[in-house]
C-alpha cells in the first residue's frame, strides 16, 4: 500500500515502471553529450580512441551529475528530478580556449571553473542576483551565434572544399529533425533530434559517406588527463568563469522551476546553493577526464510534465542507465562514425534552440527603456564582433587576445559596465526608464 504521506517527488516507483520512464528520460538526454563529444573530436581532430574515451568521460559524468541532482546525498544536489548535460556554451569556450591555446589549458580551465563554484557556494544566491536579467539575455544570444558557427563548419572537413553532398546531407539531417517533431507523438517528440540523426547517417550509409569504425572492444573507457597535466591559466579561465556565474544565475531559476513544476515546497537559497554545488563537483570529475564543464539542464522537464511521472528516483535510474552505456564500446565506435555533415546538421539546429531561448528571455525585458536597448547593443556589439570578423584582434598581445575574443566574457564585462554606467545617469535625472529584473530561467546553454 503507497504511504499517502510520500511527495510523488520522493516515491520510489515499481521496478518496471522506473525502467520504463528512466528510458524515456536517457532517449531525450542523450543527443547533447553525443553531440558535444563529437563537435570536441571533430575541432580538436582528435583520432578514434581519444573521441572514444571523451565519449565515455561525457556519459559517464553527465550519468553521476544526473544521479547527485536527483538523490541530493551530501548536500551535492537539489534532490529533484533533474538531468545532467555537458553545457553547450560551455563546450565552446572549452574549444576556444584549446585552439587560442591548447587543449590543456582549457582542462585547466573547465577545473579553475569548477572549483571558484564550490568556494563561492556560500555567497553565490546574492552574486548571481547582480546580473541583470538584459546581459543574461546578450550572453545567452552570443552564446548560441557561436555555437551555430562552430557546428556549421563540421559540415564541411577540415581543408576541404564544400560540396553539394555535404551541404545537402546535412539540410536532410535538419529537414528529418523537423518532420520527427512533426509527426511523432506528442510524447515522442524530444526524441526528434536522436530522429534526425538517425535518419541522416541512414542516408550517409546509402551515399557512401559513412564508415563504421572498427574494433574488437566490448568495454570502453576514459582517460585521466587525456591532454597531458591540466595547465593552469587564470586569464585563459576568465570566459569559462563569466560564463559560471552566468550559469549559477540560470541554476537558480531552474531550480525554483522544477521545484514549481513537481509541487515541491524548497527553502530556494539551500536548494539553489546544492544545485550549483553538485554542478561544480560533477565539472570538476568532467575537467580530470578531459571533458567541458557540466550544467544541471531542463531538459527532461516537458517530459515531467508530460508523463505526470514527478520521482526523483527514476531520474536516478536514468543517471544509473547513463553510466552504464558509457563503457559500451560499440556505441562509441558507432557514434563517431557519423560523418561531419550529419553531426554538423544535428549540432546547428540544437544550438540554433539556444539563439530562439535568448529572443523569448529578451521578451521579459523592458527593451524601449533607453538603458536596457544601449546596455544590449553594447554587449552584443562586443561579443558578436570577434564571432562575425575572427581576425579583428590578431594583431593584439596573446593574452589580451584571448579576452577580448571570448564573445561571451565581452558580452558580460561590456554589458555590465554599459548598466552600471547608465544606471547611475538614470538616478542623477535622465528620463530614460529602467528595464524590469527577474529570475532567469535556464536556457539550453
Amino acid at each position: 500500500m503507497v504511504n499517502a504521506a510520500v511527495h510523488p517527488v520522493d516515491e520510489r516507483p515499481t521496478l518496471g515502471r522506473g525502467f520504463a520512464a528512466a528510458l524515456q528520460h536517457l532517449a531525450v538526454m542523450v543527443a547533447m553529450p553525443i553531440t558535444a563529444v563529437l563537435l570536441i573530436g571533430r575541432s580538436l581532430r582528435l583520432d578514434d580512441a581519444d573521441t572514444r574515451a571523451l565519449l565515455c568521460a561525457a556519459l559517464l559524468f553527465s550519468g553521476v551529475g544526473t544521479i547527485l541532482q536527483s538523490t541530493g546525498r551530501f548536500s551535492l544536489g537539489a534532490g529533484l528530478p533533474f538531468v545532467m548535460l555537458p553545457g553547450g556554451a560551455a563546450v565552446v569556450l572549452f574549444l576556444q580556449i584549446a585552439q587560442e591555446s591548447n587543449p590543456a589549458t582549457a582542462s585547466g580551465a573547465v577545473i579553475l571553473t569548477a572549483l571558484a563554484g564550490i568556494v563561492v557556494v556560500p555567497v553565490a544566491r546574492r552574486l548571481v542576483t547582480r546580473l541583470p536579467a538584459v546581459v543574461i539575455a546578450c550572453m545567452v544570444l552570443v552564446i548560441g551565434v557561436n555555437l551555430v558557427k562552430v557546428a556549421g563548419n563540421l559540415v564541411v572537413a577540415p581543408d576541404e572544399r564544400p560540396s553539394v553532398g555535404a551541404v545537402g546531407l546535412a539540410a536532410l539531417t535538419i529537414v528529418a529533425t523537423v518532420l520527427a517533431h512533426r509527426f511523432l507523438p506528442r510524447g515522442w517528440r524530444r526524441l526528434s533530434v536522436l530522429a534526425g540523426m538517425i535518419v541522416g547517417g541512414i542516408a550517409a550509409a546509402v551515399t557512401g559517406r559513412f564508415h563504421l569504425r572498427t574494433g574488437s572492444e566490448v568495454v570502453q573507457w576514459p582517460q585521466l588527463f587525456p591532454f597531458g597535466t591540466p595547465h593552469f591559466d587564470v586569464l585563459a579561465a576568465v570566459p569559462l568563469l563569466v560564463f559560471g556565474i552566468g550559469s549559477m544565475a540560470e541554476a537558480a531559476g531552474q531550480t525554483v522551476l522544477n521545484a514549481r513544476v513537481v509541487g515541491k515546497e524548497i527553502d530556494a537559497p539551500v536548494t539553489v546553493g546544492r544545485t550549483i554545488r553538485g554542478d561544480a563537483v560533477t565539472s570538476l570529475l568532467s575537467g580530470l577526464f578531459g571533458g567541458p564543464s557540466m550544467v544541471t539542464s531542463g531538459e527532461n522537464i516537458g517530459l515531467v510534465r508530460l508523463t505526470g511521472v514527478r520521482s526523483r528516483y527514476v531520474t536516478a535510474l536514468t543517471g544509473v542507465l547513463l553510466v552504464v552505456v558509457a563503457f559500451v564500446a560499440p556505441i562509441g565506435r558507432l557514434v563517431n562514425s557519423l560523418p561531419g555533415p550529419v553531426v554538423g546538421g544535428t549540432a546547428t539546429i540544437v544550438f540554433a534552440m539556444i539563439i530562439v531561448a535568448a529572443l523569448g528571455m529578451f521578451r521579459a525585458i523592458d527593451v524601449d527603456a533607453e538603458t536596457t536597448l544601449l546596455t544590449a547593443a553594447a554587449a552584443l556589439t562586443a561579443g558578436l564582433l570577434p564571432i562575425l570578423v575572427p581576425g579583428l584582434y590578431r594583431a593584439f598581445p596573446a593574452d589580451l587576445r584571448l579576452l577580448l575574443g571570448s564573445g561571451v566574457t565581452m558580452t558580460a564585462l561590456v554589458g555590465v559596465a554599459t548598466h552600471l554606467a547608465l544606471r547611475g545617469r538614470t538616478r542623477g535625472g535622465s528620463p530614460s526608464r529602467p528595464g524590469p529584473s527577474g529570475v532567469t530561467r535556464r536556457s539550453a546553454a
